[in-house]
């Protein structure tokens, strides 16, 4: 049961606290006061999207906190929020905070939480039934969730949407194995002649970046050789034997001066390293000879090793990474008759599952169906819809078969309604009227409800499209239901907000310039007065005032 509801700096809303009560809250107030504000408050707890906008101008940030009591036949809640590490009894206190910049935040009973946690929670704790979802009864491809939801399907749909999921992967894999069959002789062919080329080529990393060095030195040998002699001729006629008699005079200098002993040994080696260096350079020059067939041979090699580069790879690594994997492809495919084998298996076994857990979902779901009909249709006389018929068909577009399977199952149900006896049944958006759907919409939240799904239920506007004895009659079902669950609802009607436990009036003034909404929660006469405003409008009087008095005086004593 949602116990109490804080918001602060949210749209309209400057500071606001609300404390709910059991039995059935009514929040009424003129069309754009700020009613479903609190509807919005409880979205953004379940985990709703946020956004900058939604913080009132000129705040930081805007907050919304929401304290639930947990009934004991809710453990099951409990243990779930306890299993994440957070500490909490009978009270769980939900907020989240808002920045006007950047993300907003979660907290359970203190501690930081995630909002699909959040919604998580709050999913079974508050339900909400609001004019948006009225409109998606009339889309059949809502109807199918919502059976799950009224049955409890949820668990065994899961169940069956993964092994679905593991079943098309395996037809995946077997259809990529058999176009792989199909193709099997000239994709091994061509694989083994890659292979082959590859490895007749013998390929070295770094290969060709040295024939490359190679080929340019065996074009230049002329001028190399040239270049060559000259410095040989210079090193040898004029360094070296300069050096030598150098060598000698500041040998014999020594013999004289000692401080020039240094000198002459640097002087001498010297003349040491650069002889070898001679005879270092005149061996490269016997070396380089011109050799026109190794010019060719190296040509041919770099070609080759070029067309394999243009072919597998912009590297000889890529190339011999190409023919690794052309290998183990290889391999593969004299592999593939097993491979075929035992993924026809696999796809065998999981099918036989998928169609045993899909009929054993299709069969809960029209179980729920003929309940959930037959219940509704009892609810039918309570919600003035008398001699009205309504069923969920199942026959739309079933095929029994694999080809038929889809993530959801077999099942395309779609909700058939009649609002006028004799008249066929035909899909609900091509004969309910709004009312009807309002009407229609309660009776299932109220089979659902009855369920204890959830201890509290929010109506935002169920009275949309109603009057007269079907207000009266949705006002009654309200209460009703309000007997054994918390009800909070949202309204435009005197019918339903006579019936209230606790009335709050939402309304929007302007404070200082600045627009706020307020909610405050009515006593007796100040009752009397909202609910002859919400009959007469401005016109209210003392007649319009007596029967205020009278309607909420009959329903408070019944």
């Amino acid at each position: 049961m949602l116990k109490e509801l804080k918001i602060s700096n949210l749209v309209l809303i400057e500071e606001l606290s609300i404390s709910f009560g059991p039995g059935m809250t009514v929040l009424t107030g003129e069309t754009g006061a700020g009613k479903t504000i609190i509807l919005q408050a409880l979205n953004l707890l379940a985990g709703g999207k946020a956004g900058a906008g939604q913080v009132r101008t000129g705040a930081t940030e805007a907050v919304v906190e929401g304290m639930f009591e947990i009934r004991p036949e809710k453990a099951g809640v409990l243990d779930a929020i306890r299993q994440r590490g957070f500490t909490v009894d009978d009270l769980l206190v939900i907020r989240r905070v808002i920045p006007a910049n950047g993300n907003s935040r979660f907290y359970i009973n203190g501690g930081f939480a995630t909002a699909a946690l959040a919604g998580e929670i709050l999913e079974n704790l508050l339900a909400v039934a609001s004019q948006h979802e009225h409109q998606q009864l009339l889309r059949a491809g809502y109807h199918l969730d919502f059976i799950d939801a009224l049955g409890g399907n949820e668990d065994l749909r899961r169940r069956y949407a993964e092994l679905f999921d593991q079943w098309s992967a395996a037809r995946a894999t077997l259809a990529g194995l058999q176009a792989s069959e199909q193709d099997k002789a000239r994709r091994r062919d061509f694989l083994a002649f890659q292979v082959e080329e590859i490895s007749a080529a013998a390929v070295t990393v770094g290969e060709d970046e040295r024939l490359e060095l190679e080929k340019k030195r065996a074009r230049a040998v002329h001028e190399l050789r040239a270049l060559g002699s000259e410095a040989l001729g210079l090193l040898g006629n004029v360094v070296t034997d300069g050096l030598a008699v150098a060598r000698k005079n500041l040998s014999r200098m020594t013999e004289s001066d000692e401080a020039v002993a240094g000198l002459a040994d640097r002087v001498a080696g010297l003349g040491f390293e650069l002889e070898d260096q001679v005879v270092e350079l005149r061996r490269y020059l016997e070396a380089v000879v011109s050799d026109p067939a190794r010019l060719e041979e190296i040509a041919a090699r770099l070609d080759v090793l070029n067309q394999l580069k243009r072919k597998y790879g912009p590297s000889l690594e890529a190339v011999l990474l190409a023919g690794e994997q052309a290998r183990l492809e290889l391999d593969s495919l004299d592999n593939l008759d097993q491979q075929l084998a035992e993924a026809r298996r696999q796809v065998a076994e999981l099918e036989g599952r998928v169609l045993a857990l899909a009929g054993e979902l299709s069969a809960a779901r029209q179980h729920v169906a003929q309940k959930v009909a037959a219940r509704l249709e009892r609810e039918f006389p309570a919600l003035c819809l008398q001699g009205a018929g309504f069923v969920i068909d199942f026959s739309t577009g079933r095929d029994s078969g694999p080809a038929g399977l889809t993530r959801n199952g077999w099942d395309r149900p779609e909700f058939l309604f009649s609002a006028n006896p004799g008249e066929p049944l035909k899909p609900l958006n091509k004969v309910a009227s709004g009312g009807e759907l309002s009407r229609l919409m309660l009776g299932l939240r109220c089979i659902l409800a009855t369920e204890d799904r959830v201890g509290t239920v929010l109506f935002d506007e169920v009275d949309s499209g109603v009057s007269g004895r079907a207000a009266g009659a949705i006002a009654a079902k309200l209460h009703e239901l309000a007997g054994h669950h918390q009800v909070i609802c949202i309204s435009h009607l005197p019918q339903i907000a006579s019936r209230a436990t606790d009335h709050f009036l939402v309304e929007k003034r302007v404070n200082d310039q600045r627009t706020i909404t307020l909610i405050n929660k009515l006593g007796e006469e100040e009752r009397v007065r909202a609910l002859a405003g919400m009959l007469d409008g401005d016109a209210v009087s003392g007649k319009t005032l007596d029967y205020a008095r009278e309607l909420l005086g009959r329903h408070q004593a019944s």
